[in-house]
């Protein structure tokens, strides 16, 4: 269960977690169905779903939901649980133990607010080690957007070697980067993550600054995953591509029929999408979680489509 999924973070051959993010049961089931042990939600993809804005604790009804669903699935589940859909670390532990009896066995914290504002640090620790408290057992990932709200580097001193005061500042991370990453670690965090962080030479650093796994956010334009890998980068997260790119091909495709253009791609038979329901209804309900991902059953109904991807 955790274990398993905590031992992903510390791979022998050196690979990094790859996490895919779902936003449903469909997505999640189709993931599981190629193979991927370990699957995430996106909260931005939940929102949307929902109508629903991201960051804004809108979600936690819908996030909830999802966990209840998705929790005894042959995957091992890990929640985006934005900032833990409050600022009192009593109820953010609540909600990490309602996440963990579902079957979740990883809960993603951040720092960002909506409002493009960030949580105080010591206040985000206090949640982590809240969670730490109530649920020992579930991989806390604590997620700083220093980078995306404008602390990527830049006003870091140092010379890259780590040496100074403590965690160090090297490569012009960013202080409050670097502060804020030594605090989350030092109040329990089971690792970090730093979306927008694409730079090698400062990913590099800071796995060797770091005591725990460094989580990389997936980017078309940043490393590759073998680049990635080299770094030491543990986890790489694909966060809302997968959604985002699936609703931009719903829209193409109704665009091109509509400019009387063909369709290609691939794309899953009927059958295969109604074989996606691996779950009976209400089965994510509280109860005992296999301690590694168990198979998934063969797709029952007609063969995959002419270029289909499974």
């Amino acid at each position: 269960m955790a274990s398993t999924f905590a031992a992903l973070h510390h791979p022998d051959a050196g690979t990094p977690l790859l996490l895919p993010n779902a936003w449903d049961h469909a997505s999640a089931a189709a993931l599981a169905a190629q193979g991927f042990a370990a699957i995430g939600t996106t909260s931005l993809g939940v929102a949307a779903a929902a109508g629903l804005r991201d960051g804004s604790a809108a979600t936690r009804d819908a996030s909830l939901a999802l966990a209840l669903a998705l929790g005894q699935g042959p995957f091992l589940l890990s929640v985006d649980a934005e900032g833990g859909f409050s600022d009192d670390p009593a109820e953010v532990a609540e909600i990490a133990r309602e996440l963990a009896a579902v079957g979740a066995v990883g809960i993603n914290l951040e720092d960002g607010r909506a409002d493009g504002t960030l949580v105080p640090a010591e206040l985000h620790a206090e949640k982590i080690t809240a969670v730490k408290a109530a649920v020992p057992g579930l991989f806390v990932n604590a997620r700083t957007d220093t980078h995306w709200l404008g602390d990527g580097g830049g006003d870091g001193g140092g010379d890259g070697d780590g040496s100074g005061s403590g965690f160090g500042l090297g490569l012009g991370l960013g202080r409050e980067t670097v502060r804020r990453l030594d605090a989350y670690q030092l109040a329990g965090a089971d690792g970090v993550f730093v979306p927008g962080l694409s730079d090698p030479a400062r990913i590099a650093w800071l796995v060797k600054a770091l005591d725990v796994p460094l989580n990389i956010l997936y980017s078309p334009k940043g490393p590759p995953l073998p680049a990635l890998a080299e770094l030491g980068v543990r986890r790489v997260s694909l966060g809302s591509l997968l959604y985002r790119r699936a609703l931009g091909a719903a829209v193409e495709t109704a665009a091109l029929i509509r400019a009387g253009l063909p369709v290609e791609g691939p794309a899953p038979t009927y059958d295969e999408v109604q074989a996606l329901v691996l779950l009976p209804h209400g089965a994510g309900r509280p109860g005992p979680v296999p301690d590694r991902p168990g198979p998934v059953p063969d797709r029952p109904g007609a063969a995959p489509s002419e270029g289909a991807s499974w």
